[in-house]
């Protein structure tokens, strides 16, 4: 395959695909073709292929549909909002298709395993509760069985269809044709080995039984998938939606132009990235850089979209619109880092690839062998059908979703969600966390932590008369000081001093509360004792507020985004899983510092944007490190994507949550390392799973193929390894 230096890029969406083996069938055929390049997503079901100019597109759609599975080009807007309502009905049909397996498919269990529930005719209505399980809720599997068989592939579907037809298959025959239709018929588990015609048996408990666990692993892991793409959609949704020009006239945030002039009140977002013009106001850039200090911004400085302004009246110039924003800029981020992710093939999926083929030729071969030693149709038949019902992937299909229903249960009960059993590989190797700071380790909202006073003050009335004033100001900090003093006290003559703070007349005593240069203006200068303790707070990055009246300056406030009480235990107990901690952060590096020493964190990264953050995460990986990332804010989403594990915080944002590999419900940080636990716990149990369900099977199938395994046995050998499996799964309800 030659390469090509210049082309063209689409994203194709792809339909049909089961497993991450489908992705990499499509992906090698894509490939093949000149001068293409194709990484295939099974997770976000997309295809991201470069392709010379000379190509046309639908040649790499044609080529798709070769290998048996649908592709389709970018929509319009209109044609992908009908596009994602029809994804949205599919979960929908596959929940029917579960609710009809299970509820049919429980009586015939019960029928064929208990024998006084074996009335006469019994088996008749299993047979008929039977049909729709395996014809209709099996519909999936048969035909995408149906569609591998006719591009010489086989997976794991291959293996689900050839087994629950055959049991159906051979129940049919032995129920018309054989023994098994008699009125007395019973059907009881005789663990004895020897040559029989099989013609009294049915299987109709297998295929029914088979079908219905099945479905439902498939149906969770359709409802994981649908969410991939979310991180995107609540990261463009943050946007504003229209925006206020200059000239009073209001337009959609698309119509916006560089170079237009646009207005932000007090609380709305900043429509895009801009320029200010007129006015000052505090930022709240929080949800955009992790900054927990709003920015003051005046005339000339940029401001970046989808920020919120939180204090006053901004006229911005829009500098860059759509997809040159940084919020279009992060998005792109998200979409790449999740599609440069590493694709964790499932091992059943592995396996199949070999195991099925070699299942059916020994079948096959089986079937031949009988009847070429003449030892007739009935006995030949059973021996082949034996071989294919030990093979039937029950207890496979059930080791990874019935471990993944337990532990992802235990998990919600212990604020966890785990999205998948593609994100639990990475658990049982991570080295190294990286902490997010705002909100996550700390509270992620301003608050009053230290007042100072110059002798002869007192707390009470230093808060009630600053608390009063500052209640009356909607920026961030002055809310922070409101709510911890509460005063009720009367405000007149308030004004805003641009970029310095607020000043006024409470209860007959002219207040200011700002930077220490607004009372210096008023010749209010800070006592030797105040200047030493600004020094001491400024040294440690924390926003210090002077409050003085009358003349004098009385007291300084200290606010700060303040550590959470639980952040230094959890820090303690994922170093006792043997992780190292990194805290990464938008914060100054005199912040990061005085947060990292207090919860016992050494590794400091401050000052990084967005963009910077995912570079930090891909430069700790170069090194050879598998690298976990904690954090909530639209911030950390790209970061979040590209680490080889990401936890984000139930508190957070949308974007984060949905960029993440596991969600800690609580907020609380000592999740952290309860869900690193439990995913390595539940990782194991499945491979555990896995590695008793084949087992079984590969034990038992020489004997199938020996003709000293009954059916029946088999179908016994079968139950009870997924029995086996299912009581494996839940001791993962124990887990502490």
């Amino acid at each position: 395959m030659s390469s090509v230096t210049e082309g063209k890029a689409v994203e194709l969406t792809i339909g049909g695909m089961t497993c991450a083996s489908c992705a990499n069938r499509i992906e090698r055929k894509l490939n093949k073709l000149d001068g293409v390049t194709a990484t295939v997503n099974y997770a976000t079901e997309k295809a991201k292929v470069t392709f010379p100019e000379d190509l046309d597109p639908r040649t790499l759609v044609e080529e798709v549909e070769k290998a048996g599975y649908t592709a389709a080009l970018p929509a319009p807007p209109a044609a992908e909002e009908e596009a994602e309502k029809k994804e949205e009905g599919q979960p929908d049909e596959l929940r029917r298709r579960l609710i009809t397996a299970i509820v049919l498919s429980v009586p015939v269990v019960a029928m064929a395993m208990i024998p006084p529930l074996q009335f006469p005719n019994w088996q008749w209505l299993s047979l008929t509760l039977a049909a729709p399980v395996v014809v209709y809720a099996g519909w999936p599997f048969h035909k995408a069985a149906w569609a591998n068989l006719r591009h010489g592939a086989a997976t794991m579907d291959t293996l689900i269809s050839m087994g629950t037809l055959a049991a159906f298959g051979w129940s049919l025959w032995a129920l018309f044709f054989g023994s098994a239709g008699t009125p007395g018929m019973t059907h009881p588990f005789e663990f004895t080995i020897e040559r029989t015609d099989g013609s009294g048996n049915i299987y109709l408990e297998a295929a029914a039984g088979v079908t219905a666990f099945i479905l439902a692993g498939r149906y969770f892991e359709s409802r994981s998938k649908r969410r991939a793409g979310a991180a995107l959609r609540a990261l463009m949704e943050l946007g504003a939606k229209d925006v206020e020009l200059a000239d009073g006239s209001r337009v959609p945030v698309e119509r916006l132009q560089a170079g237009d002039r646009f207005v932000v009140r007090p609380g709305e977002k900043i429509a895009t990235d801009g320029v200010v013009e007129e006015g000052t106001s505090a930022v709240d850039t929080s949800m955009l850089t992790g900054e927990s200090v709003p920015v003051e911004v005046k005339p000339g400085d940029g401001v970046t979209g989808a920020t919120v302004n939180a204090g006053g009246r901004l006229i911005v110039r829009a500098t860059r619109v759509g997809a040159d924003t940084q919020l279009a800029q992060m998005a792109r981020l998200v979409e790449e880092a999740q599609t440069g992710k590493a694709q964790v093939q499932r091992l059943a999926d592995r396996i199949s690839g070999v195991f099925v083929p070699v299942v059916i030729a020994l079948a096959v071969g089986t079937l031949g062998y009988w009847l070429g030693t003449g030892n007739g149709a009935g006995a030949a038949f059973t021996a082949a059908v034996a071989v294919l019902i030990i093979a039937c992937p029950c207890a496979l299909g059930l080791a990874t979703p019935t471990a993944l229903l337990v532990g992802t249960g235990r998990g919600a009960q212990l604020g966890i969600l785990i999205k998948g059993p593609e994100v639990l590989e990475s658990t049982r190797k991570v080295d190294t966390v990286v902490l997010d700071k705002t909100g996550t380790v700390t509270e992620g909202r301003m608050t009053l932590t230290t007042v100072h006073l110059a002798e002869g003050e007192t707390r009470e009335e230093v808060l009630r008369l600053a608390g009063a004033l500052e209640n009356a100001s909607e920026h961030p900090i002055a809310q922070a000081v409101a709510r911890e003093a509460a005063s009720e006290a009367v405000v007149e003559d308030f004004a805003n001093v641009e970029g310095l703070g607020v000043q006024g007349v409470v209860d007959g005593h002219a207040v200011l509360v700002g930077r220490p240069r607004l009372l210096a203006e008023w010749s209010q200068h800070l006592p030797a004792d105040l200047a030493g303790k600004l020094e001491e707070e400024q040294a440690k990055g924390r926003t210090v507020v002077a409050v003085g009246w009358d003349g004098k300056a009385r007291a300084l406030l200290v606010v700060a985004d303040v550590v959470k009480p639980t952040s230094k235990e959890a820090v303690a107990q994922l170093r006792a899983l043997g992780l190292t901690p990194v805290l990464l952060t938008g914060d100054n590096e005199a912040v990061a510092t005085t947060v990292a020493h207090e919860v016992g964190i050494d590794e400091v990264i401050a000052d990084v944007l967005p963009a910077e953050k995912v570079d930090v995460v891909k430069r700790l990986q170069g090194e050879g490190k598998v690298v976990a990332m904690v954090g909530d804010g639209v911030n950390d989403a790209a970061a979040l994507a590209q680490s080889d594990l990401g936890l984000a915080m139930g508190t957070g944002t949308d974007a984060a949550i949905a960029a993440a590999d596991l969600t800690l419900v609580r907020g609380d940080l000592r999740v952290a390392p309860d869900a690193i636990r439990l995913s390595r716990r539940t990782l194991a149990v499945i491979k555990g799973n896995l590695f008793w369900a084949f087992a079984y099977n590969v034990a038992a199938l020489p004997l199938a193929a020996a003709g000293l395994l009954n059916p029946m046995i088999a179908g016994a050998a079968m139950a009870f390894s997924s029995v086996f499996v299912v009581s494996n799964s839940l001791r993962l309800r124990a887990f502490r």
